[in-house]
């Protein structure tokens, strides 16, 4: 079932969104080489205790961390590790929720570390303007896989792959609600998008073929080609005239 959200739901999820955003810019300048994943986490761990919410990850269907830490060819879900140091031309994917009074938000961002090789700079654009294109289509009335119609076309128009595995989703007082949300797939289809509904959208773009495969860890997922990818997420409100990016910083009015 899609729950529509309340204005007065609208703005808690507001407030928990806007947390998430601020916490993933406040741990910005700990991305640097010599420094671990451990590191990052358990800082966004600490503002997001602070600011009196609760990690939305940690502990999820048992989860160890606050942040997925996702370096280079691992798509989603990598587990912050004191192993290995990120390096001068890694590329790094955070993605972290919070639950505030009862709602959640929900965000990535893959930053480069130090000096990246123009070729993955280019993989991190095209993918965050990916994530521009699916926002632009979020209206009433539009259907929910035009959204993933809009990352596949611009995405594969730059050389690039969707993956197809992962999905983005519904999101409000739970951390996944309907309706599932690929970032691929013919438009006009799925159910129609309406005032107060919630998405998490989040393209997952490969340099190389889509496939992934999942570590024994059960989490972690990296490309089966071991081509690099790149992950970037927001919890985008459907407002009467079009879409609201809750996760935005400075907060997008909306639309």
């Amino acid at each position: 079932m899609i729950v529509c959200k309340s204005p007065a739901e609208l703005e808690l999820m507001f407030q928990a969104s806007q947390l998430v955003a601020q916490v993933l810019e406040s741990v910005k300048s700990l991305m640097v080489p010599g420094a671990t994943t451990v590191d990052i986490d358990r800082e966004a761990e600490r503002l997001v205790r602070a600011a009196g919410a609760v990690p939305a990850f940690k502990g999820y269907r048992g989860f160890p961390a606050t942040i997925c830490a996702s370096v280079n060819d691992t798509v989603i879900h990598g587990i912050p590790s004191s192993a290995r140091k990120l390096r001068e031309g890694d590329i790094l994917s955070v993605d972290m929720g919070v639950r505030l009074n009862g709602f959640y938000g929900d965000s990535a961002v893959t930053h480069g570390i130090g000096t990246i090789d123009p070729e993955a700079a280019r993989l991190l654009d095209v993918t965050q303007q990916s994530l521009e294109k699916a926002i632009a289509v979020v209206k009433p009335g539009a259907r929910v896989s035009d959204i993933g119609h809009a990352v596949q076309k611009f995405v594969e128009s730059h050389g690039y792959s969707v993956v197809r595995e992962f999905v983005g989703h519904g999101i409000g007082a739970q951390l996944h609600e309907e309706p599932q949300i690929p970032n691929y797939g013919a438009p006009g289809r799925g159910p129609r998008l309406a005032e107060g509904m919630v998405l998490a959208i989040e393209p997952m773009v490969t340099a190389g073929r889509p496939q992934v495969r999942v570590l024994a860890d059960g989490w972690t997922a990296v490309t089966v080609d071991g081509s690099l990818a790149a992950h970037f997420e927001h919890t985008v409100a459907v407002t009467d005239t079009g879409s609201w990016v809750l996760t935005a910083l400075p907060a997008r009015q909306a639309a």
